[in-house]
C-alpha cells in the first residue's frame, strides 16, 4: 500500500473508530492534564518538579521500562508484537519563561491562556490520550512505541535532552522514526532542521574616564564595528539563513569608556554547509574589528580583546521531501480536510534529522497563539481538538505498523 492507502485503511478499521471514540470521551480529563501541567514552572534547566509529575503520569499509564535518564529525560515504552524497533513519540518538557513566571492557568470558554500552554505542554497531554486511546481501543503495533518527555529544547538548552537521548541511550540502536509532537497546528509538518550557531563575544580594554581618557581603544566601539560587520553579511533565501545580534550588555557608568561589553549573536541556516560558512564569516569579522579598533585608537594602557564561547550549536538536517515519513504525515494530514504544509523550523527533530533518521515535528491538534509570550493561548474547543489529534494518531499507527493493516 502507498501512504494514503495505508492511512485510509487505518481510518477506515474499527478500532480506529474506538480509539477516536476514547479521545473525545477523554477531552476533558486531557484539558485538565494541560493545566495541571502548565501549572507546574518548568523553566530552561528547571524541568525538574514536571519532569518528576510527567514520569509519573507515564508510570499510571502503564508503559514499561518507565524512566528518569542522567540528563533529566523521561520515558516510557508501549511494547509491540515486533523485533524491538522503536518509533519515538516525543514532547518537550521545558518553557522558555523564567523561574518566578506566573503559570496559572485562566481560561475564557474554551481558550486557556497561560505561558507554555501551547508551547509545548498541550502536546504533553495529548500524547498521554493517545495512550490511553490506543489501549481502550486494543491496538497493537509491530513497533515499539517510545514516549519521551524531553528536557532542553529550547532557547540555550540547545536540544540537549535529545541530544542525549541520541548519543547515550541505550535504544538509540533500535530508533527506526522519530515525531515529535510540538504545537498545537497539525497541518504545519517541520521537515527541515535549521541549524543554529549562538555565541557570546566579551570585547575587553582597559576602560577610563570618558573624557580625561579620551583617545583610548573603547570595546564599545570594536563591539559596534563588529555588529555592524554582521549586519552587512549577505546570505542566502534560499537555503534559509539568517543572522542577529540578538544581546548587548556591559559598561559600567555614562562617563566611563566601558571596561567590558558583551553581545551575544544567533546564526541560522538550513544548510549545515551555509551555517559554516557563516559562522567562519563572523568568527573573522570579529577579529577584524577587534584589530581596527586596536589600530584606530591608542593602546597605551592596554588593548581590546575579543572571548568568543559558543553558547548553542543545533544541527541542521532534512527529511527528504519523497521519504515515506512525509508521504504518510502529508495523508494523514489530508485525510482529515487540512492543506499540510512541509517547513522549516528548528524542534527537537533536527538531532535525529542530523543522523539520517526520518523524523518531522507533527502537531497535537487545535489552535493555539502568542507562543513564547506571556499572553500565550490555547483553544481546546473540542471539534477542532480532536480532528488534529486523529491526524497525528493516524500517524504514529502508520509509522508503527498497525497490526492488520499493510
Amino acid at each position: 500500500m502507498n501512504a494514503s492507502e495505508t492511512i485510509a485503511a487505518i481510518r477506515a478499521d474499527a478500532r480506529f473508530a474506538k480509539a477516536a471514540a476514547q479521545l473525545a470521551a477523554d477531552h476533558d480529563r486531557t484539558v485538565q492534564d494541560v493545566i495541571t501541567l502548565t501549572e507546574i514552572p518548568s523553566p530552561p534547566f528547571g524541568e525538574e518538579k514536571r519532569a518528576a509529575a510527567y514520569l509519573d503520569m507515564l508510570k499510571a499509564h502503564g508503559l514499561e521500562a518507565v524512566e528518569q535518564d542522567e540528563i533529566g529525560n523521561v520515558m516510557g515504552i508501549r511494547r509491540g508484537y515486533g523485533n524491538g524497533d522503536l518509533l519515538v513519540v516525543a514532547a518537550h518538557l521545558d518553557t522558555v519563561f523564567p523561574p518566578g513566571t506566573d503559570v496559572r492557568v485562566r481560561r475564557e470558554g474554551t481558550k486557556l491562556f497561560a505561558p507554555g500552554v501551547s508551547d509545548d505542554t498541550w502536546s504533553l497531554a495529548v500524547n498521554l490520550a493517545f495512550i490511553r486511546a490506543l489501549d481502550a481501543a486494543g491496538i497493537r503495533t509491530r513497533q515499539d512505541i517510545l514516549f519521551l518527555g524531553d528536557v532542553g529544547e529550547e532557547g540555550l538548552g540547545d536540544l540537549r535532552g535529545v541530544r542525549h537521548f541520541f548519543e547515550k541511550s541505550r535504544y538509540r540502536p533500535k530508533v527506526r522514526d522519530f515525531l515529535t509532537v510540538d504545537s498545537p497546528q497539525v497541518e504545519h509538518i517541520v521537515s527541515g532542521g535549521v541549524g543554529s550557531r549562538r555565541y557570546r563575544v566579551t570585547f575587553r580594554g582597559p576602560g577610563g574616564h570618558s573624557y580625561a581618557a579620551f583617545g583610548l581603544v573603547n570595546p564599545m566601539y570594536a563591539m559596534a564595528e563588529a555588529a555592524r560587520g554582521l549586519a552587512a553579511v549577505e546570505v542566502p533565501k534560499s537555503p534559509p539563513t539568517t543572522h542577529c545580534v540578538s544581546v548587548v550588555s556591559g559598561g559600567t557608568s555614562i562617563n566611563a569608556i566601558a571596561n567590558a561589553v558583551t553581545i551575544e549573536v544567533d546564526l541560522r541556516s538550513a544548510s549545515a554547509a551555509e551555517l559554516q560558512r557563516l559562522d567562519e564569516r563572523f568568527l573573522k569579522i570579529v577579529d577584524e574589528a577587534v584589530a581596527t579598533e586596536n589600530a584606530a585608537r591608542s593602546t597605551a594602557a592596554g588593548v581590546i580583546t575579543a572571548e568568543i564561547a559558543r553558547v548553542g550549536d543545533r544541527p541542521a538536517g532534512e527529511t527528504p521531501a519523497r521519504s515515506p515519513i512525509c508521504a504518510i504525515a502529508a495523508a494523514a494530514v489530508a485525510s482529515e480536510g487540512y492543506a499540510p504544509r512541509f517547513e522549516f523550523s528548528s524542534t527537537d527533530a533536527n538531532v535525529p534529522m542530523s543522523l539520517g533518521i526520518p523524523a518531522l515535528k507533527v502537531g497535537a491538534g487545535g489552535r493555539g497563539g502568542r507562543a513564547h509570550s506571556l499572553d500565550e493561548w490555547l483553544d481546546v474547543e473540542p471539534g477542532e481538538s480532536l480532528r488534529g489529534m486523529r491526524t497525528t494518531l493516524a500517524t504514529i499507527l502508520a509509522l508503527a505498523g498497525m497490526e492488520g493493516i499493510g
